[in-house]
């Protein structure tokens, strides 16, 4: 029996990465694709050596061409903090829309299954709580945040357009805070930033009162829901997540208690639409794809400290990435 085929987009993303990882694992033939823009070859470097993965150096905004069958496209591609989608705020809007159009254009051609990562930021400022799949959102289209909400409300719209239009099987799974081994220490998120502090024996900075939620979910849980939701035959969004919910203050306290530092927290002003609260409702992971998150927080953080703590000193002291002349 032929072996199937699947393109991930953003391979060498943490999330794209994870997922090459564990679609290699189920037997699948592996097609990755990055710009290199934010991802990182290290986080695929492993499975270079491996016959069934193959590494395209491509920008998705620009026509794909990949030869021979394709049977999944797992569209990953995208700026995915804030410390990089402000930078390169146009990028960010031409990888949802034009990148996303042409992924859909090739899985048409292909005739294959397109799953397409969306995110919980598509609730932009939720005045629902915890979030459905069923609200609507709260976004500022023209605030600094909009270039990153915007693009994956359009990649949502233009998805669910070739389904309806085209008859393209498509899944849209919507993506609430994940972490694990892998991540960016200075990708401007609040674990990374407040490990790496930690680790550099900085303070913790908390943005505002530290009142505001998130709910953080492991990688490895985040990647079985993905593979149910492919695997599925629900073509709307579903929510992916975990809904264990903490302030970021709390968070800070759990971070100096697991990397056993003496640091204080100091407070920074909050930033321009940052979402007061985030909690995914799940019921429809839970009722349509059996599942749920297993990886309690404390599980998940001391392996991702663990990770963190063990890359090499410099990586630390790194900035984060300038750059140039992206458009």
């Amino acid at each position: 029996m032929e072996k199937k085929r699947v393109l991930i987009t953003g391979a060498a993303g943490f999330l794209g990465s994870h997922l090459c990882d564990r679609f290699i694992k189920e037997g699948y033939d592996v097609i990755g694709m990055d710009n290199l823009v934010t991802g990182d070859l290290r986080n695929i470097e492993h499975l270079f050596k491996l016959q069934q993965f193959d590494f395209y150096h491509h920008d998705v905004t620009k026509f794909i061409h990949v030869p021979g069958p394709i049977d999944y496209i797992l569209h990953f591609a995208s700026p995915a903090s804030p410390i990089d989608y402000l930078k390169i705020p146009i990028q960010t809007l031409k990888v949802g829309a034009l990148g996303t159009h042409n992924c859909l254009g090739l899985a048409k051609a292909k005739n294959a299954r397109m799953l397409v990562a969306s995110t919980s930021e598509v609730y932009g400022d939720p005045l629902v709580h915890p979030q459905t799949e069923e609200y609507w959102g709260n976004v500022n289209p023209v605030g600094p945040r909009g270039v990153y909400d915007e693009a994956k409300r359009f990649m949502e719209s233009i998805t669910m357009a070739y389904h309806t239009f085209h008859g393209v099987q498509t899944r849209i799974v919507r993506i609430f805070n994940t972490y694990g081994p892998r991540m960016r220490l200075n990708d401007g998120r609040a674990l990374p930033a407040f490990i790496g502090q930690a680790l550099r024996g900085e303070d913790l900075t908390v943005f505002g009162d530290g009142s505001q939620t998130r709910s953080f979910c492991y990688v490895d849980d985040l990647v079985e829901g993905i593979y149910r939701l492919l695997l599925s035959d629900y073509a709307y969004p579903v929510n992916v997540g975990n809904p264990v919910e903490i302030s970021l203050l709390d968070f800070a306290k759990e971070i100096i208690a697991l990397t056993g530092t003496e640091q204080k927290i100091i407070f920074k002003p909050l930033p321009v639409d940052d979402p007061r609260q985030r909690k995914p409702d799940i019921t429809k992971a839970k009722t349509l794809l059996g599942w749920e998150p297993l990886v309690d927080r404390a599980t998940g953080l001391k392996i991702t400290y663990d990770y963190f703590r063990s890359l090499p000193r410099e990586e630390l002291f790194k900035q984060p990435k300038e750059f140039n002349s992206i458009k």
